[in-house]
C-alpha cells in the first residue's frame, strides 16, 4: 500500500468493506463510466456551477476507475474481459471530458473550444492506448508512469477540478491540445522505434 498512488490508496480503503458482496469489478467500471459521462456533460453546459458540479464527479469517476481494479485484484476477479471494460471506459470518460470542457468554454473561444477539447481529447486517447500496447509487449511494468510523493504524472487530470473551480478552464483546455499532442507524438516515437511483438494480454 505504501507505495501506491494518493487515489489508489483510497480507492482501495474504500472498496474493501465490498470484498465480500456481490458487487462485481465490472459494476464499479459501469459505475464510473456514468459518473464520467455525467460529468463531461455537466462540464459542456458552459454554466458555472454545472461546471463546477462536473469537475467534482469527474473526480468522482476518476477515484471509481481505480477502484474496480483494485476490488478485481482484492478477490481474484481479474478477467481480460475485464481489463478491456475498464481500460475502454476510460478512454471514453477521459475523451468525452475534454469535450465537455471544450464546449463548456465556447463563450470564450467559440468553435474553437470543442475543437481544442477534441484534439486534447483524441490525443490523451492516443497515449493510453500506445501504452497499454506497450503493456501487452513488456508486461504491465510498462504502464509505470513517473511519481514523487504519491502522485503520477497521469494525476494532472485531477486539475480539471480546481482549474474549472477558479474559473480558469479555458486557458486549461489551450494548454492541453497544445501539450497533448506534443506528448502523443512523444510516446508515438517510441512505440513505433520498439521492436518487440506483442506478448500476452494483462489484467487489471
Amino acid at each position: 500500500m505504501a507505495t501506491k498512488p494518493w487515489d489508489s490508496r483510497l480507492a482501495n480503503l474504500l472498496v474493501r468493506p465490498l470484498r465480500h458482496t456481490r458487487v462485481h469489478p465490472n459494476h464499479l467500471t459501469t459505475l464510473g463510466l456514468l459518473l464520467g459521462l455525467t460529468g463531461a456533460g455537466l462540464l459542456a453546459s458552459g454554466h458555472a456551477s454545472a461546471m463546477h458540479l462536473g469537475a467534482f464527479i469527474f473526480v468522482l469517476s476518476a477515484i471509481v476507475d481505480h477502484a474496480d481494479g483494485e476490488l478485481a485484484r482484492m478477490t481474484g476477479k481479474t478477467s481480460a474481459f475485464g481489463h478491456f471494460y475498464d481500460r475502454a471506459a476510460d478512454l471514453v470518460v477521459k475523451l468525452a471530458t475534454f469535450i465537455g470542457l471544450g464546449f463548456g468554454v465556447r463563450a470564450r473561444y467559440g468553435v474553437l473550444g470543442p475543437v481544442m477539447g477534441l484534439v486534447a481529447g483524441s490525443a490523451l486517447v492516443a497515449i493510453f492506448t500506445m501504452r497499454s500496447r506497450l503493456a501487452q509487449r513488456h508486461g504491465p511494468s510498462a504502464l509505470e508512469q513517473p511519481a514523487a510523493g504519491g502522485f503520477e504524472i497521469e494525476d494532472i487530470l485531477y486539475a480539471i477540478a480546481p482549474v474549472t473551480w477558479a474559473g480558469v478552464a479555458g486557458p486549461f483546455v489551450v494548454a492541453a491540445a497544445v501539450g497533448a499532442p506534443v506528448f502523443a507524438l512523444w510516446v508515438a516515437r517510441g512505440f513505433h522505434a520498439d521492436p518487440t511483438p506483442l506478448g500476452a494480454r494483462d489484467t487489471r
